[in-house]
């Protein structure tokens, strides 16, 4: 049996549909995922709007009625039922989040126990064979094998085993392309 530690943020959860959506409301804009192409939200938007725009995620329910990616819901359903899967979410980069984390997480993922959500900053202290996670930099000083879920932020990021989205996900472990 394995320990899949799994990202909640653009892993699980559509968290920059959410941030494009509350930015384009509050600047009149049409930005799209396509102009986030290898750059950070931060870094593709004006910098006299960025304040703002940290202001959009940093609230009570930012995180609430994020949209589920596509097969998450379903692959780790199955990915549960042969091993050991955690929601693994570095919320202190958003303190206001944990609540809206925690319920979005029991309603969309009720399958999984609320003990197997870890609320974290530093990555490195999750003990895990796998972390599916969009961001790299988490990958520096886990002890386990980093698999990089593919997001418009990291599409220039190598060294690192990449899936697209879910099905490729549960390719991966169905196929037993991992180390058991």
């Amino acid at each position: 049996m394995l320990r899949i530690a799994v990202d909640m943020d653009e892993v699980i959860a559509d968290a920059l549909g959410e941030h494009i959506s509350r930015y384009n409301r509050e600047f009149n804009a049409e930005l799209e995922k396509a102009h986030f192409m290898g750059k950070h939200f931060r870094d593709a938007i004006p910098a006299e709007h960025r304040e703002a725009a940290f202001r959009l995620v940093h609230t009570r329910d930012f995180f609430a009625n994020l949209e589920v990616m596509p097969g998450a819901q379903e692959v780790l359903r199955n990915l549960s039922s042969e091993h050991e899967v955690f929601i693994t979410t570095a919320a202190m980069e958003v303190p206001l989040s944990f609540e809206a984390k925690y319920q979005w997480l029991l309603t969309h993922f009720p399958f999984l126990p609320p003990m197997n959500f870890v609320f974290c900053g530093d990555k490195s202290i999750i003990r895990a064979d796998y972390l599916i996670d969009d961001n790299a930099r988490h990958f520096k000083t886990f002890i386990g094998t980093g698999i990089l879920f593919d997001a418009p932020h990291n599409r220039d990021v190598r060294g690192y085993q990449r899936v697209r989205n879910w099905f490729e996900v549960n390719e991966l472990f169905s196929r037993q392309q991992v180390a058991v």
